[in-house]
């Protein structure tokens, strides 16, 4: 296991202050507010403490305030129902007195049922992508310090483009893409960790789908970009220790946000969960 996915799961087992309370804390990485993939997973980590015998199905989260990495989150968690098959609960995130992330999840019972599903999109196999090392060396000298510091870094999930035209040419097309990912070390069989992690994973690239119609990035200095809320559904089992494919687009944008979708296959082509994202995307004004 790398030691980027064992700080990332240290960072996932959050504390138990009480009952239905939690603490937990943000790596020191530099950034100016708390990556939101994080606070997700750790409300995720919080909810399943008060849970047995169920997996999640469902969560729908708010990004309200920016987090501050300096200080620890706290997650409250309000246990709101249990059903015969069901159960639900309420997440609030809270740093410096004040609400920062609410999140509803939905959790299950197993059960069988009709099934069925979309086809997952024809492209290549990770392998015959570039990997990290080849990505860096591509890609490196195109980004910002504080970005380029962040992926000389090891990091817990590996992403590797399907189509790596857009970095380099930044032309208008259409609003898609697919990433292969992967965490960077073994993760076991247990779903609930596998899916908090997925739930971490599941914010890298989501919006940056949007800026693909305009020609721009999202490390672009002349937007303001912050997600605003996040959605998963989980369909059927998974690991994110073997390659999922995040196929993903964005059907809309205007008034200053952008709508996104996403969906995970794995290698053999099970869909996996499925994800939707809007975030602010406003222009920054000249002073």
């Amino acid at each position: 296991m790398s030691r980027a996915l064992d700080q990332l799961l240290a960072i996932l087992d959050i504390e138990t202050l009480e009952v239905n309370l939690f603490r937990g804390v943000s790596p020191q990485v530099g950034w100016q507010r708390v990556f939101g993939g994080q606070v997700i997973g750790q409300a995720l980590v919080a909810a399943y403490r008060t849970v047995e015998g169920r997996t999640s199905h469902s969560l729908h989260g708010y990004f309200l305030r920016p987090g501050d990495p300096a200080v620890p989150i706290l997650y409250n968690v309000d246990r709101i129902r249990d059903g015969g098959s069901f159960s639900t609960r309420r997440v609030v995130a809270i740093q410096h007195g004040q609400a920062i992330f609410s999140m509803a999840a939905s959790f299950h019972k197993h059960e069988e049922g009709l099934s069925h599903q979309v086809k997952m999109p024809d492209v290549p196999p990770p392998e015959s992508l570039p990997n990290e090392t080849e990505l860096k060396a591509l890609l490196l000298d195109r980004l910002p310090p504080q970005v380029k510091a962040y992926w000389e870094r090891e990091r817990p999930i590996e992403i590797r483009p399907v189509d790596l035209s857009r970095y380099l040419s930044p032309e208008k097309r259409a609003a898609t893409q697919q990433v292969w990912i992967r965490a960077t070390g073994s993760l076991g069989d247990d779903l609930a960790l596998n899916q908090c992690v997925l739930g971490y994973a599941s914010d890298f690239t989501l919006l940056d789908t949007a800026l693909i119609a305009h020609g721009r990035f999202i490390f672009d200095p002349s937007l303001m970009l912050a997600s605003l809320d996040h959605a998963i559904w989980f369909h059927r089992r998974f690991r994110v220790d073997d390659w999922l494919l995040y196929a993903q687009d964005s059907p809309s944008s205007g008034g200053g946000r952008a709508f996104c979708r996403g969906t995970l296959f794995t290698r053999s082509g099970e869909l996996v969960a499925s994800t939707t994202q809007e975030g602010l995307v406003r222009e920054r004004r000249a002073d």
